[in-house]
């Protein structure tokens, strides 16, 4: 049986995949002057979801609260407004959360995780960083508005930190090689500008044994901004159930993610939360200890995870 990726590291072919409807093109051209490889023009859903269209209205929201020369009445007026349209979306949601899809790596790659905070479609608080796939590497482009500020007319360090977690896992599952970050390094070479448009690539350069090792960039122009360095570890199916269980919110998540784990050939249901939701302090130092032996630079010799 072939197996793709999905949150246990692989699955069956077939596994549903990250958005839904009608799939539309994206040209690779779009992306970066410098592709053209044969992955890119790449099927996406991008468009087809009425969340996008929501959240892109509330990053215009999130945009003017920031930034925005607003006077007090007007805030006070939107508020109300604002209010009434959520509590209107409360009152029509169902119990718990929305399942999670599992990536496809042979799909689109911002259609990997659509409520991400980096490149998902569906959550507000990403850029978004558009996306594609290019002759087996990440290329992409992103504008950061004034939400992302750092230092005056900069972005934040720390969200170059999360593109690079994001964009670096992304390379790896392109690559077949989907692992959780051991460690990233980042190097800052200049101030990334805000309110330009930025370019970014990342790559998987190679494993050994459980450790796999993937590299970013990102540029303003023809100048490297900043560029980061990512050892990543190959999770264990059995283990990472564990951990998720655990951390599931509720006996339906607990559900979808043991039949996910079976269709891997992952039979053996670990002792976790279960009904017993809210339960997960053993695994959060546990999983906190791992992670901290993979930082030290154990990865791959036995840690655990």
């Amino acid at each position: 049986m072939e197996l793709g990726v999905s949150d246990f590291g692989v699955s069956p072919e077939g596994t549903e995949g990250g958005g839904q409807g009608t799939r539309s093109t994206v040209s690779a051209e779009s992306i970066s002057a410098e592709t053209g490889g044969s992955d890119g023009d790449v099927e996406s859903t991008e468009g087809v979801d009425p969340r996008f269209a929501l959240a892109d209205a509330v990053r215009r929201l999130i945009r003017l609260l920031v930034a925005g020369r607003i006077s007090d009445e007007a805030i006070v007026l939107a508020t109300a407004s604002t209010t009434s349209a959520v509590d209107a979306l409360e009152a029509t949601a169902q119990p718990g959360r929305r399942p999670r899809s599992q990536p496809r790596p042979d799909g689109h790659p911002r259609d990997f995780f659509p409520t991400s905070p980096v490149i998902g479609s569906a959550n507000p608080l990403s850029p978004p960083v558009e996306i594609v796939v290019v002759d087996g590497e990440i290329h992409g482009r992103v504008t950061f508005d004034t939400p992302y500020e750092g230092p005056p007319s900069c972005v934040h360090g720390g969200v170059i930190a999360m593109v690079f977690d994001e964009l670096l896992g992304a390379a790896n599952i392109v690559a077949g090689n989907p692992g959780m970050t051991g460690t990233l390094t980042i190097r800052y070479h200049k101030p990334t500008p805000l309110q330009v448009e930025l370019r970014v690539v990342a790559r998987c350069r190679g494993k050994e044994g459980r450790k796999i090792q993937t590299w970013g960039a990102v540029y303003f122009g023809d100048v490297m901004t900043a560029e980061a360095e990512g050892i990543f570890v190959e999770m264990d199916p059995k283990r990472f159930l564990e951990i998720a269980s655990r951390h599931a919110d509720s006996p339906e998540a607990l559900a979808r993610l043991t039949a996910e784990a079976s269709r891997i050939g992952v039979t053996e249901v670990p002792s976790g939360r279960g009904s017993e939701v809210g339960n997960g302090d053993q695994v959060v130092s546990g999983y906190g200890e791992d992670k901290g032996a993979v930082a030290a630079g154990e990865a791959g010799s036995g840690v655990g995870i």
